[in-house]
């Protein structure tokens, strides 16, 4: 269990920390790094410590409990507390699978990697909120980028902030980015404690926090690590200006979809949509043009998000195979 949480932690930090930190890292990097971690780290604690308090020691929120008869798209049963003590060595593979990944800068869902394998015969339903949370982050980017690409966007490329311009948008930004974090950290939990008991108590609780801190902080100190090159890829993300725009509108995405429902989705999904929209909506409403280079990127962003799709279903069938299942 705790083998299992820890490698789990380690591996979802470093994927996806980067959809929400990331333009975070790239607008900020003239700070300390220890003063970003601080900030990051005092979200998460607060965020980890409300949801434990209020859900009674659930710090997933409620996503990895459910009906234990109904299996639907609306309350799903993932894994009921009492199955938790009989898996073994093979549910180990997810997070060291993921890990690989990782340091390969591919970023892959880790919903589907790790939490397929508890309830894959829930696989369907996070497909289809993860996919409609790609398409409406996509369209809702298109939209919001449409109005703001030429007379924001353009103006911010050829014109760096000023000192007072850049006070007050530090400020923003810091903000949006704390709003964004605490809702990536509702979602994503439970890819984490997925290995733990639905109620911790407080031993674990402070275990949890222990942990998340020094990753987080190997993660400021390594300044985001190879996934990091997707976000620096894309146009002006390390302008604080645009940064805080795409920081809040991903975190608006995020809180529809957090209050839609309890289903668990895939973040990955939902960023590289918002990405996509961005990067097409400011190309050719700001520059008149959408380059072939600009969709090949695109498409290997997309690409490798369905590649974790199919090595995660991969996955379940062999941890069957490996189990006897």
């Amino acid at each position: 269990m705790y083998a299992g949480f820890i490698l789990s932690a380690y591996s979802v930090i470093g994927n996806d920390v980067i959809q929400t930190l990331g333009t975070f890292l790239s607008s900020n990097e003239g700070q300390k790094w220890w003063k970003l971690w601080l900030f990051a780290g005092s979200i998460l604690t607060i965020v980890l410590v409300y949801g434990w308090y209020v859900n009674s020691g659930d710090v997933t929120f409620g996503r990895l409990i459910g009906d234990p008869v109904e299996n639907s798209f609306a309350n799903p049963k993932y894994l009921e507390p009492k199955d938790i003590e009989g898996f073994g060595w093979p549910y180990l593979l997810p997070p060291i699978i993921l890990l690989v990944i990782t340091r390969l800068g591919i970023p892959v869902s880790t919903s589907f990697l790790i939490l397929t394998f508890f309830n894959p015969k829930n696989l369907n339903d996070m497909v289809m909120k993860s996919m409609s949370g790609y398409l409406v982050a996509f369209g809702a980017a298109v939209l919001v980028y449409m109005a703001i690409a030429k007379r924001f966007e353009k103006t911010f490329i050829n014109n760096p902030p000023s000192k007072r311009q850049l006070k007050i948008w530090t400020v923003a930004q810091w903000a949006s980015t704390g709003f964004l974090w605490s809702q990536w950290l509702i979602q994503d939990f439970a890819n984490i404690y997925v290995y733990l008991p639905r109620e911790i108590d407080t031993t674990n609780l402070i275990f949890s926090v222990i942990v998340f801190l020094l990753l987080l902080a190997y993660i400021f100190y390594s300044k985001g690590g190879a996934i990091q090159n997707i976000v620096k890829a894309k146009t002006n993300t390390m302008d604080i200006r645009s940064a805080t725009i795409i920081d809040f509108s991903y975190a608006i995405i995020l809180f529809f979809f957090k209050e839609l429902n309890n289903v668990p989705m895939s973040t990955t999904w939902v960023f590289l949509g918002l990405l996509a929209g961005r990067e097409i909506s400011i190309k050719y409403f700001a520059f008149g043009r959408v380059s072939n280079a600009t969709l090949k990127d695109l498409g290997k962003d997309l690409g490798k998000v369905f590649f974790g799709l199919i090595v995660s279903i991969g996955l379940v069938f062999l941890v069957k195979f490996l189990t006897g299942a």
